[in-house]
């Protein structure tokens, strides 16, 4: 895919060198050189300029980019007005970056209903980690959806999935176990990972350490961490 991604702060930079490295087509723009100079090795092509002014967003191949992600964070009126642009310019897709909620009643006044707010995102899933005991991770597929690592509880360690029957008991699926294991890294120190079993099987036997990837409505997860 080809992104084009506006703003190469904290958030943007990482972002546009992550896509990089996942092999898509990415074009950072910042208007500051020394950032678009720091990154020119890292992201598949730099470009300076100013993407609050329509005469110079309009140099870049904003129609031929599948996504525009504005990560502008420090002016959220700058971050609006790129915004802004970039629709005006007929980008197919754009997805807004805000700081506040008002941020997000504009842009959602501007017909932009992709929005991401990383820092809150962030705190909100690290807050839930920390204070729920056994979930190790989650992934929010929507407001009642989501993917979450737990710790397989003590009492069913040793036992296969077909045996508590939990699509029966808690309308869950497991769909896959990642098992621990001990690996030395370049310095030569002993470092847990973990190794995925592939999809989950009803002869699948849990153990101690391992870590259950369960799919399931957000109610039916808590119920079911609770018991």
């Amino acid at each position: 895919m080809n992104f084009l991604i506006v703003g190469l702060g904290n958030f943007g930079a990482s972002l546009a060198i992550r896509l990089t490295q996942l092999g898509h087509e990415v074009i950072g723009v910042d208007s500051s050189m020394s950032k678009v100079e720091m990154f020119k090795n890292d992201i598949t092509h730099t470009i300076c300029a100013n993407c609050t002014d329509i005469h110079s967003a309009k140099e870049l191949p904003v129609q031929s980019a599948d996504v525009v992600i504005i990560c502008i964070g420090e002016h959220e009126g700058n971050s609006i007005m790129a915004t802004a642009i970039m629709k005006q310019l007929d980008a197919k897709r754009i997805i807004g970056r805000i700081v506040s909620d008002t941020q997000a009643t504009v842009l959602n006044a501007m017909g932009i209903e992709e929005i991401i707010h990383p820092e809150r995102d962030s705190a909100e899933k690290l807050a839930k980690n920390l204070t729920t005991q056994g979930l190790i991770d989650s992934f929010e597929l929507s407001e009642r959806y989501s993917i979450v690592k737990i710790d397989v509880p003590e009492k069913y360690e040793g036992k296969r999935l077909d045996e508590l029957q939990l699509r029966h008991n808690y309308n869950l699926i497991v769909l896959t176990i990642l098992s621990k294991t001990e690996k030395r890294n370049i310095f030569g120190f002993k470092q847990e990972s973990f190794d995925v079993q592939g999809i989950a099987k009803a002869d699948t036997v849990l153990n101690k350490g391992d870590i259950m990837v369960v799919f399931g409505d957000r109610k039916d997860i808590e119920y079911f961490m609770g018991c």
